[in-house]
């Protein structure tokens, strides 16, 4: 995976890019408001992703404002966990780009689903949250008392006090899910790429983690979450994509998230074909 490095007056840009494609997008999707005239954090141009050799998604193109809170949604199979990937820089596109302007590598903090993280690994709920220190301290480095006052506040504020000592593979998948939330605290990123971060979590550890999120936003940084409940997008999401490998729209909650829309979405799912080639779009 390469990166391109642009700079300008007022803020540095990389991007995440494949091969040059001359289509134009198939679907228009309505990008967020960028809001105050300021740049997109993130941009996405004619995006198209392959995973496993199959097509995932393809020609999305809009932009992720700065301090945005938005939810990724759709069908399984519609590319979400892929897109998030791709904006992570750990997929390449096949075409397009994903621009990211005005942060660094190191100001992206990413949540993979909690099925996809190793809880066996024998290590305390302490050592796990203060490796989100590891950009001021390195990956080595001594954890001093100011910085151990912030992991344990850290701890408190996801409701794990007096767990500090346990093993997080004793803990429950609420409990270790509030522990790699403290751990992103920590990370005092820019950017908040979130893969489902609500599955399987009980409604208080849901209702918490939530608190955590509307925080992050708060503090105007962009939060991007790939969530299935549309109940909860609709109830504490302002933005919201919604995809079925194509764009189906993208823009507030309100006005993307309707029956036509949903059904939409799920017609275009059902229509997909694995064995497909990697794009066969032409422009009309």
């Amino acid at each position: 995976m390469t990166h391109r490095h642009h700079h300008d007056h007022s803020h540095h840009e990389h991007s995440h890019h494949g091969h040059a494609h001359g289509h134009s997008p198939a679907a228009s999707s309505r990008p967020a408001p960028a809001g105050n005239g300021a740049s997109p954090a993130i941009r996405l141009e004619n995006l198209t992703i392959a995973y496993r050799r199959h097509p995932a998604v393809h020609h999305l193109s809009g932009e992720f404002a700065p301090g945005s809170l938005t939810a990724i949604v759709g069908p399984n199979g519609a590319g979400k966990s892929t897109l998030l990937k791709a904006i992570m820089g750990t997929l390449r596109p096949a075409t397009g780009d994903v621009r990211i302007s005005g942060i660094g590598r190191r100001d992206i903090a990413y949540l993979p689903q909690i099925s996809e993280v190793d809880r066996t690994f024998p290590i305390s709920v302490l050592d796990l949250v203060a490796l989100g220190l590891w950009r001021r301290c390195g990956a080595f480095g001594r954890i001093g008392r100011a910085e151990r006052e912030r992991v344990e506040e850290a701890i408190a504020t996801v409701g794990l006090s007096g767990l500090a000592r346990r093993p997080v593979s004793t803990l429950s998948g609420g409990q270790f899910q509030r522990a790699l939330f403290a751990r992103m605290l920590l990370q005092d990123a820019r950017l908040l790429l979130l893969d489902e971060p609500f599955t399987a979590l009980d409604m208080k550890t849901t209702a918490d983690l939530i608190g955590v999120v509307k925080h992050w936003h708060g503090e105007n940084r962009t939060v991007i979450a790939v969530l299935h409940d549309i109940e909860l997008v609709r109830a504490h999401f302002p933005q919201a994509l919604l995809l079925a490998r194509s764009p189906v729209a993208w823009g507030d909650t309100s006005d993307v998230l309707t029956g036509a829309n949903l059904l939409t979405a799920r017609r275009m799912c059902e229509g997909f074909d694995d064995d497909a080639p990697l794009c066969d779009h032409q422009a009309a």
